[in-house]
């Protein structure tokens, strides 16, 4: 069993640790919040109704990925590595099952732009990878047990 490092004096367990994020996952949905609204708008005045659709889909995939990422961390949060890696990579399987699926649904229809959902997704995609990395460059989480002997 591995031996999880306490937090600060005072500071319930994992409190950094939630703290980041959870500001991960504020910055990631403000961030899909907007990709919804100028993806679709940007979509529409370029592809029209076609292109809003392809803004919406493109934020909802990328808000699904981001939510379930996050979420995935927080659930481990004080729970050991082996733990945290078994449900980080079945999250990350999970996604790529439901990626596929959901593409191999739209591929059926035309009712969106594949550019916009792809422009969309993309951008949610690395913005979000931007964002937690920021929360996480950010975060005044411990690298060490306080009063610890080496």
């Amino acid at each position: 069993m591995t031996e999880q490092v306490p937090d600060a004096p005072g500071t319930p367990r994992g409190a950094a640790e939630k703290a980041v994020l959870r500001a991960a996952l504020r910055d990631s949905m403000i961030l899909v919040a907007a990709l919804a609204v100028l993806g679709s708008l940007v979509g529409l005045l370029v592809a029209g109704v076609a292109g809003l659709w392809g803004g919406l889909i493109g934020a909802a995939i990328a808000a699904f990925f981001c939510g379930t990422t996050v979420w995935s961390m927080l659930y481990t949060v004080g729970k050991g590595a082996t733990t945290m890696g078994a449900v980080v990579m079945g999250t990350w399987l999970g996604k790529m099952v439901v990626l596929v699926a959901v593409l191999l649904v739209l591929t059926r229809f035309d009712f969106y732009d594949r550019v916009v959902l792809f422009v969309v997704l993309l951008l949610g995609a690395v913005g979000s990878a931007l964002l937690d990395y920021r929360a996480v460059q950010n975060g005044r989480v411990p690298y060490v047990e306080p009063g610890a002997e080496a």
